[in-house]
């Protein structure tokens, strides 16, 4: 099969030719259709510091997918040949105390497809079917490859009680839009976004966002005074990672304010935390998915007039992988999906 490579401990990719893989009696092996990019890609392909202290080569890497199973192992109970699955990534151990009590997005041995084993940026790939999220058939194979990071969104999203809460979100990478249009899907009164991209501003607004704000010529204070908001944000969604995105929704947060940060930060935050005190705020980190909850979630907002198509903004055939990574390393558009069907 064809398959992007990384063959040893540096920068690059490989589109080569590698042994398809097997399923074993309670794994599902899967022909894939699409596969989304992620930043966690680019680490890899890049091989900074992060790649180098968690990837052990060699590695076929990608955990964003969509595909059709093609074969089940002899002890695969729900799953079948022809069903059109998505991957949950996280492959938990099952007997660690959070996964015996049901939170396995908090497994202590968790680990990761495309990362810490063989992923999806080849013709197949192998997942326990416990991990095999099984769509409509009818579902848009593109939309398919996002579940991963769509799940990301939704998570972050309904970690507090949103409906006629004010929301602040920084950040409108793909994950941020995503948590946006779930926001207005859910019934939040305002919501904001933050960003310096104006193509990711104007995606924002296109997802009917009360207001997108370039912060580096507006306040976040500005935008509360457009909106006639008397009060801070009831509810902030951190999605950049920009080390001043944290403090500045601390200073514009409510009292009782509540604050999930999903973005991954690049150095060390310093944060008034005598506000969070004083303003007993409370912050939430959120990692992955909870597993398998997010997932009905999501498909159940889909289901129900959700619409995220707008962002996905390239399509590249897998035999276009460089420009694909290029695109989505410039960072001014929305999701990138390789189509693993044009070679």
């Amino acid at each position: 099969m064809k398959a992007l490579f990384k063959s040893g401990p540096h920068p690059g990719f490989e589109l080569v030719d590698r042994p398809e893989p097997e399923p074993a009696d309670a794994e599902v092996k899967i022909r894939v259709l699409r596969t989304g990019l992620c930043g966690t890609d680019l680490h890899i392909e890049s091989w900074d510091a992060w790649a180098q202290s968690e990837i052990k080569t060699p590695l076929i890497p990608g955990h964003e997918f969509f595909g059709e199973v093609v074969e089940v192992g002899d002890a695969v109970r729900d799953v079948r040949v022809g069903d059109r699955v998505s991957g949950e990534g996280h492959i938990v151990c099952g007997i660690c105390r959070n996964c015996r009590a049901g939170r396995r997005q908090m497994c202590i041995r968790t680990l990761s497809v495309g990362v810490h084993r063989d992923g999806a940026f080849a013709e197949y790939v192998v997942l326990p079917e416990s991990n095999v999220w099984v769509h409509p058939q009818d579902i848009d194979p593109d939309l398919g490859a996002i579940f991963d990071p769509f799940g990301n969104a939704v998570h972050t999203a309904l970690s507090f009680p949103m409906t006629g809460e004010d929301v602040l979100i920084t950040g409108a990478g793909p994950i941020g839009l995503m948590a946006a249009a779930v926001a207005r899907h859910i019934g939040a009164r305002f919501v904001v976004v933050t960003d310096v991209s104006q193509p990711r501003l104007a995606l924002a607004r296109g997802l009917g966002v009360d207001l997108a704000v370039d912060v580096s010529s507006s306040s976040i204070a500005e935008a509360q005074a457009a909106l006639g908001m008397r009060e801070g944000f009831d509810i902030g969604l951190e999605m950049s990672g920009h080390p001043s995105a944290l403090p500045q929704m601390i200073a514009n947060m409510n009292h009782g304010g509540r604050i999930a940060v999903l973005g991954l930060p690049s150095q060390q935050i310093s944060l008034d935390w005598a506000k969070v005190v004083t303003h007993m705020l409370t912050i939430k980190g959120i990692y992955g998915r909870e597993m398998f909850e997010t997932w009905y979630a999501m498909s159940a907002m889909l289901k129900s007039g959700l619409d995220i198509s707008s962002v996905i903004t390239d399509r590249f055939a897998a035999a276009d992988w460089a420009t694909g990574f290029a695109t989505a390393r410039s960072a001014v558009g929305g999701k990138v999906v390789l189509d693993w069907t044009d070679l």
